[in-house]
């Protein structure tokens, strides 16, 4: 349901008139924006974002500080669900009425940036946004054809998550971390056969290679991205071939978890149904899985994945969500202050901690407080620094219908309804349509 919450302080709703000094050291929000805003300005703004009731509590509290510092701007903020979300946006763009500053997703920057719907920020950058916080890998995340767009919130990489309590009962050593994905392969047929001994229906983990993550990272273990700059294919068919073939053994032996046992507990996975001891995937899924395991699983191991290639930077950090603003924004200044204290203020990092995944800002970062969950995402991230290469090019359009049909093709394979061969031509296929659009 669509929600719609105007947030005012008692300071800016009792009529200010008088100019209120703002400065670049004013407060915590990076200060940028207070270097071209107008005080003297009565400023109204649109924000807009996904999630749920607990994230616009933590939305209020942020708008609430921000507030404090600008009271001359107000923020008018709404939410909905992230399909919705995104129903409501398309609908927007056509009539040009986005919000001013939005939450943005990383899948759909490329779009609405090539359809010139978003504000160019780099003459904002240093002087309206700090970017002294941000390193510049993470300011890079949200560059479309060399212009910088949004701004990135928070972060995840891939990893491997690992179930101790399950690998305690059937008396499996946790898996080490990196390695060769023959090395990953021979620990997780190791899991299967010491769980069927031990009467434990349990698996080492699922076909890695029906993830398209994993064949971005196999690509990039070469030096290769999944796509070009300009939104082309950079594999080809006999490539794919290759890589779902690498899956073959791990298939065809049962040493991962089958695919009619996959489709019955669907959405959830395999490893969060603790039917797997392990499973690779972005770092910042952790606490959904302690969620759906339930309370006896109080932690859970997350360590680097398998390589193709020794000494190669495969991994990247990608943004959890980013921030951007409408290109028609009536306030370009007073957005881009919105903006820069949405990524930067330590007072944002305590209002959210990590719900929007681990800050990509360090002055965020400073702010919030971590649980035990997230130091242990933050220092796995910081322990794969030696394998990150820089972050590849923005998604194409209608990368999620990708995903998920590599996603489908995987389980189509794992059960023997298609060979690598045919799912390969049947992705192509695919992805031909999906580009034409």
């Amino acid at each position: 349901m669509f929600r719609f919450t105007k947030r005012r302080t008692a300071i800016a709703a009792g009529a200010i008139t008088g100019a209120l000094a703002l400065s670049a050291c004013a407060g915590g929000g990076g200060g940028g924006g207070a270097e071209t805003l107008d005080p003297n300005e009565e400023v109204t703004l649109d924000f807009a974002f996904w999630g749920n009731d607990v994230r616009a509590a933590m939305y209020d509290e942020a708008i609430a500080a921000f507030e404090e510092e600008y009271p001359n701007v107000t923020v008018n903020s709404s939410f909905l669900g992230f399909p919705e979300f995104w129903e409501k946006r398309q609908i927007e763009a056509t009539s040009g009425g986005l919000p001013d500053v939005m939450q943005f997703d990383y899948s759909y920057l490329r779009q609405y940036a090539d359809n010139g719907l978003l504000l160019d920020l780099g003459p904002y950058l240093g002087s309206g946004i700090d970017t002294e916080p941000l390193a510049q890998n993470i300011l890079d995340i949200g560059v479309v054809n060399d212009t910088t767009y949004g701004i990135t919130t928070s972060t995840n990489a891939w990893g491997m998550y690992l179930n101790p309590k399950l690998l305690e009962e059937i008396g499996v050593e946790p898996y080490e971390g990196g390695g060769t994905y023959e090395d990953y392969e021979a620990w997780m047929a190791e899991v299967t056969e010491a769980a069927e001994e031990q009467g434990v229906e349990a698996w080492g983990g699922t076909d890695y290679t029906s993830r398209i993550q994993n064949f971005e990272l196999w690509l990039r273990a070469q030096g290769e991205d999944l796509f070009t700059e300009e939104g082309e294919p950079n594999f080809t068919q006999e490539q794919l071939v290759e890589f779902w073939e690498l899956g073959s053994d791990i298939r065809e032996n049962g040493t991962v978890i089958p695919g009619q046992r996959l489709e019955e507990v669907y959405p959830l996975s395999g490893f969060d149904s603790a039917l797997t001891a392990s499973e690779l995937t972005w770092d910042n899924f952790g606490a959904g899985y302690l969620g759906n395991l339930g309370e006896e699983y109080t932690e859970l191991g997350l360590v680097a994945p398998p390589s193709a290639e020794e000494g190669a930077q495969d991994l990247y950090l990608k943004p959890s969500m980013l921030h951007a603003i409408a290109a028609n924004t009536d306030n370009p200044e007073a957005a881009v202050a919105l903006l820069d204290f949405l990524v930067n203020a330590p007072e944002t990092g305590e209002a959210f901690g990590t719900n929007r995944g681990l800050p990509a800002s360090q002055t965020q970062l400073e702010g919030a407080e971590l649980d035990p969950l997230s130091q242990q995402i933050a220092d796995y991230e910081a322990s794969i620094a030696d394998r990150l290469g820089d972050a590849p090019p923005v998604p194409i359009v209608g990368y999620g219908t990708l995903e998920e049909k590599f996603r489908v093709l995987g389980v189509d394979l794992n059960l023997g309804a298609t060979t690598p061969e045919e799912a390969a031509t049947e992705f192509f296929n695919e992805m031909d349509v999906v580009l034409s659009q």
